[in-house]
């Protein structure tokens, strides 16, 4: 079956785009959102720790302190909670340079740079970006309403499991889409081509998911106190939710070069008529 094919080749070829970053010895583009997202961790810390001095000498500095101080709390516990994913979403032209090197790699493609088409290209990003978000809540809704009727606590209901594999197909989505951009179809021709092969949307989403999702707990980088006052628990915690911060800082290269190496295998990139030969 077709779907179980692409299903096998969206895993396997993450265990590819491993040795493809060994065999190039691109480590270091790992660093870069390892160390974004201690940056944005860090700057939530400290508007977390920021103290806001209250004027109550007037309604006016009464209500401008109480505003203030929720919005320094908001974006801190965004900037804390959420650092994984604002960081997939900055990394956004890092994924896209990434995936044109290792197509360039593959085959010797070469894609000139265009003000207009990249304008072109972060707009579709947007769209498709927002149309995923979109399917996602909304399957997500009728799963959550239907597992309520018969569960008390829908996240129990076996059908509740169906959101975690329309997850893996939209991330996954996500990725195939930088190769397709390329390819020049259009937003209509990429959700056909991606809804043809499941599967490998599924695959690539699916082990994305399993790294990006791990629960790092950054505050453990940064509990110095803790790790040298109770060495037993302080330094195993460390180095646990360090191993993790590297799972989570690993998967959206390991995810881009995984959905640009099996695209090559799906439908030979090789023979992009919109990409310049690196020979010519």
């Amino acid at each position: 079956m077709q779907f179980f094919k692409h299903l096998r080749l969206g895993i396997s070829s993450y265990w590819d785009a491993m040795l493809f970053i060994h065999r190039k010895r691109w480590y270091w583009y790992i660093l870069i959102p390892a160390a974004l997202m201690l940056v944005i961790y860090a700057m939530g810390d400290l508007l977390r720790t920021h103290t806001v001095v209250p004027n109550f000498a007037s309604m006016n500095g009464i209500v401008w302190y109480a505003i203030q101080l929720m919005i320094e709390i908001s974006i801190a516990l965004l900037l804390m909670k959420f650092a994984k994913y604002l960081v997939v979403i900055v990394l956004s032209p890092l994924l896209s340079f990434l995936s044109q090197k290792c197509e360039k790699e593959l085959t010797g493609n070469r894609y000139p740079f265009n003000l207009n088409l990249l304008i072109e290209d972060v707009k579709r990003g947007l769209k498709i970006a927002l149309r995923n978000i979109m399917w996602e809540y909304f399957f997500f809704l009728i799963i959550f309403v239907v597992s309520k009727f018969g569960w008390e606590n829908p996240r129990e209901s076996p059908v509740f499991y169906l959101t975690f594999f329309i997850g893996f197909f939209y991330y996954g989505f996500s990725f195939i889409d930088y190769i397709n951009e390329r390819r020049r179809l259009e937003v209509h021709e990429s959700i056909f081509f991606i809804r043809q092969h499941r599967g490998l949307a599924i695959g690539i989403g699916a082990i994305y998911s399993l790294l990006i999702l791990v629960p790092v707990d950054l505050s453990a980088l940064f509990s110095i106190h803790q790790i040298f006052n109770d060495t037993s628990t302080g330094v195993p915690r460390f180095l646990l939710h360090l191993f993790l911060w590297l799972c989570a800082s690993i998967a959206p290269i390991l995810a881009i070069i995984a959905a640009t190496i099996s695209m090559h295998k799906l439908v030979d990139l090789s023979k992009n008529s919109y990409s310049v030969k690196k020979t010519e």
